[in-house]
């Protein structure tokens, strides 16, 4: 146990994240063509690979304090505080590896972000457009009173 062994979890947690940045790419993909029969699916995808991340972050946790002692700093120290105590090549290796985290956790926030607006408005249009589909719609005149509209006509998209 050491910084072999905490390397390789890094490695493998890198490529985990990676996986999630391509399923939440997928799944935007899906949000903006329309396609929505296939969100479940992307989403249940999304889901497999966060809890693929959850194991790896304890499998990380008990080699960091295993590199912790090797190196000696107190178990439970970043990834940057054992790059600093690790000699070469051990340091730079633990460092670029802090960096890939911290601009891949930067691209999943965004992308995560830009979904959740994605999903948002696609949700409010389809209240909106529900809302239109009432024969008779109260809403509000210029002064203040209550206003119906005759529904008139209008087009439905049939992948809501």
């Amino acid at each position: 146990m050491g910084l072999n062994e905490l390397s390789g979890v890094l490695w493998r947690e890198r490529q985990l994240l990676e996986l999630l940045l391509f399923k939440l790419e997928e799944e935007q993909l899906i949000l903006t063509s329309g396609r929505t029969q296939w969100l479940g699916h992307a989403t249940r995808e999304v889901e497999s690979v966060l809890e693929q991340i959850r194991s790896a972050e304890l499998g990380r946790a008990v080699e960091a304090d295993a590199a912790a002692r090797e190196v000696g700093v107190p178990e439970g120290s970043s990834l940057t505080a054992l790059a600093a105590a690790a000699k070469a090549p051990w340091d730079e290796l633990l460092q670029e590896h802090h960096e890939a985290f911290v601009s891949l956790t930067d691209q999943i926030n965004a992308l995560a972000e830009g979904n959740r607006d994605l999903l948002a408005s696609s949700h409010r249009a389809a209240q909106e457009t529900l809302m239109n589909l009432q024969e008779n719609v109260q809403t509000y005149d210029p002064k203040g009173g209550a206003h119906g509209t005759d529904g008139g006509s209008m087009l439905l998209d049939q992948a809501l």
